[in-house]
């Protein structure tokens, strides 16, 4: 293969299709993947807007690099090795031919987040996939919405398993960030999360939607749901047997009834949207916690007093990023699960990579849409 196609985002709102080279040779421990399906993450529909801050407030905030290639919710195949061949993150050597999910992100190992075992995402040098990658220079096939993939090295990779169908290997990414829920199960009373428990879900796109049917699976008394989109909240009411509250002024109200006048004891904000987290906090009781999980990039100020966390008592969980060790156990789940809960009817469109601008534009539409796909063919 002489040349690789691949949708690039070369400035906002500007997706185009490029032909790069195919990579001459790999850089030891490098792996490159034939790609099989790339998601669109809320992320990405952030940066196609220019909203390209992240990791604001943190010594390391950065803005997207124009040109890119998006996509960082990958399952591919391996389609070659550098000298030396690779490593999967459970320690066996990679082979040609293994299907697999990648990290979304590379951590550097050596700074003093990495040194002192915190998770990756916390890393002071992290590489991004699909983010902080600029498709501009050699190897230049840094994101999934391409025929190919370059990992670099010390990417961490996961097997997956025969009986999972791509479209449902593909979100192991975005069901990895429900670590959040286990975390909460740490914390002690009167925060925290335990079985019996009332959960609401603000936001029921892909990640939110993940969030409630990880509730409903760890045993949650109720799980509620609040989104704009009719066609989510049914989603989220098949797979997750959530309650649907449509977001209207009375949402609030109607969480507070349905547990029993007091609010949730965890309520998970994964709008993405700006002026959603006040309303969080109206949805949960008096010592709940608020799990924050949409508000990656910059979106503007947001007036909130911290009276209500002090007075109230509440928890606030700040979730950066999905961790490495949940990958293997995510997948298992979806085995486990697989003839009950219909994982991959949360796929809802494929497109190949001349249609990604198409793509795009769908996924913006909540009401048309829950996750969207972008595929070689």
């Amino acid at each position: 293969m002489a040349s690789v196609r691949a949708a690039t985002l070369v400035a906002p709102r500007q997706l185009e299709v490029r032909q790069y080279p195919y990579p001459a040779g790999l850089e030891a421990g490098a792996v490159l993947l034939r790609m099989l399906a790339s998601g669109i993450c809320g992320t990405d529909k952030h940066t196609y807007r220019g909203e390209t801050a992240q990791y604001v407030g943190t010594d390391y905030e950065r803005a997207t690099p124009f040109p890119i290639i998006q996509g960082h919710e990958n399952v591919g195949v391996v389609a070659e090795l550098g000298p030396g061949g690779a490593f999967a993150f459970d320690g066996t050597p990679l082979a040609v031919g293994d299907r697999v999910v990648p990290a979304p992100n590379r951590a550097c190992g050596h700074c003093h987040m990495c040194s002192r075992g915190f998770p990756y995402y916390l890393c002071r040098n992290l590489e991004n996939y699909g983010n902080s990658l600029s498709c501009a220079d050699p190897p230049h096939l840094f994101g999934g919405w391409s025929e190919y993939l370059y990992l670099r090295p010390h990417t961490a990779v996961f097997r997956v398993p025969e009986v999972l169908p791509d479209d449902v290997a593909v979100l192991t990414e975005v069901f990895a960030v429900t670590h959040s829920l286990e975390r909460a199960a740490r914390l002690p009373r009167p925060n925290g999360y335990r079985p019996g428990d009332a959960v609401v879900v603000v936001g029921v796109g892909p990640l939110g939607l993940a969030h409630a049917i990880k509730a409903s699976l760890m045993g949650a008394g109720q799980v509620l749901v609040v989104d704009r989109s009719a066609s989510r909240l049914e989603l989220a009411a098949r797979l997750a047997g959530a309650t649907p509250i449509p977001a209207d002024e009375d949402a609030a109200r109607q969480v507070r009834e349905r547990c029993g006048g007091e609010g949730a004891d965890l309520v998970v904000n994964a709008t993405g949207f700006p002026g959603s987290f006040a309303g969080a906090t109206a949805m949960v009781r008096d010592g709940g916690t608020i799990v924050e999980v949409g508000a990656f990039v910059e979106m503007g100020q947001e007036r909130f007093d911290p009276a209500a966390v002090c007075g109230r008592s509440l928890a606030i969980l700040g979730v950066g990023g999905e961790d490495l060790t949940c990958y293997e156990g995510t997948m298992a789940l979806f085995a486990r699960h697989l003839r009950t809960i219909p994982f991959a009817d949360m796929v809802s469109h494929h497109f190949v990579i001349e249609d990604a601008a198409r793509a795009m534009t769908v996924a913006l539409d909540p009401e048309a849409s829950a996750k969207v796909l972008i595929t070689p063919a």
